[in-house]
């Protein structure tokens, strides 16, 4: 299943992730889109990528990684359909330390791992280390603000975890019994994504810029209709992008079970707000 290069670094086999939504015209998963924005083409979901890790971190945590373990994604470069990638993890005491790259050796994704909560994972660095938006400079964001709330119920249901399961790069045989896969979890998040973002003014195209699952009283369960509470962190802006930063937070039952952090870019030069 992998190589390992040295007893405290470890670097799995090259995969080719799909592009399992293409056929979304006018998303960044559309070739016609994402090339005309300046992308090589139609690009995977960042959050596919995140699956290539879980054998690792199974092996370093044990199952219990799917009951209160955290997997935190910075993506640098979005990759094409089938595109070969290789994960690799160095751990340490505190966290794993996360990359991955392709044939050329370009990097893909930088991240953090861990066995439990991990306040100096590489979403809450890359978080901290983002300005805040100037008042009145973001349009696609214009009508939303930091401190917004929602709520809305989420499920993955059996089917589509099982659909997933055929195609998915690392199959493990937790997902045969329910568990979700981290892509999965962010699925499930993302079906909340109105209730953070849902009032961005269209048309624009966005990307995931960096994903973190952590897990609360894990793990997440296909078939399971969980309550999911989110909350608009932070607001930042680059030249080519603005960009929200919120959480996700899931329960059930009255108890906090999960949660999973965005950081969505929204393409200036897709929004004639910026034209």
């Amino acid at each position: 299943m992998s190589d390992t290069l040295a007893a405290d670094v470890w670097t799995g086999p090259f995969r080719t992730p799909r592009n399992m939504a293409a056929e979304v015209k006018g998303s960044i998963h559309d070739d016609a889109t994402a090339a005309k924005l300046g992308f090589r083409g139609g690009t995977v979901a960042g959050s596919v990528h995140m699956d290539q890790f879980a054998p690792r971190l199974l092996d370093l945590y044990g199952d219990a990684w799917f009951e209160t373990g955290t997997l935190s994604l910075y993506f640098t470069q979005a990759t094409v359909d089938r595109e070969e990638v290789a994960a690799q993890v160095a751990a340490d005491a505190q966290r794993a330390h996360l990359s991955m790259h392709n044939h050329d050796g370009a990097q893909i994704c930088v991240g953090t791992a861990s066995a439990k909560a991990d306040p100096g994972s590489e979403l809450v660095h890359r978080m901290a280390g983002q300005s805040p938006a100037e008042p009145g400079r973001l349009r696609i964001l214009g009508d939303i603000k930091v401190g917004d709330e929602g709520e809305a119920e989420a499920c993955i249901d059996p089917e589509r975890l099982a659909k997933h399961r055929e195609i998915i790069t690392e199959d493990l045989p937790a997902y045969a019994s329910g568990v979700l896969p981290p892509s999965q979890a962010i699925g499930l998040a993302h079906q909340a994504r109105f209730a953070a973002v849902g009032r961005s003014r269209q048309p624009h195209v966005g990307l995931f810029g960096a994903l973190e699952v952590e897990h609360l009283k894990g793990p997440f369960r296909a078939g399971v209709t969980y309550k999911a509470r989110t909350k608009i962190l932070k607001l930042t802006e680059s030249p080519k992008t603005e960009n929200a930063w919120y959480d996700v937070i899931f329960s059930q039952d009255g108890e906090d079970v999960g949660r999973v952090r965005f950081y969505l870019r929204f393409l200036k030069a897709s929004s004639p707000l910026w034209s």
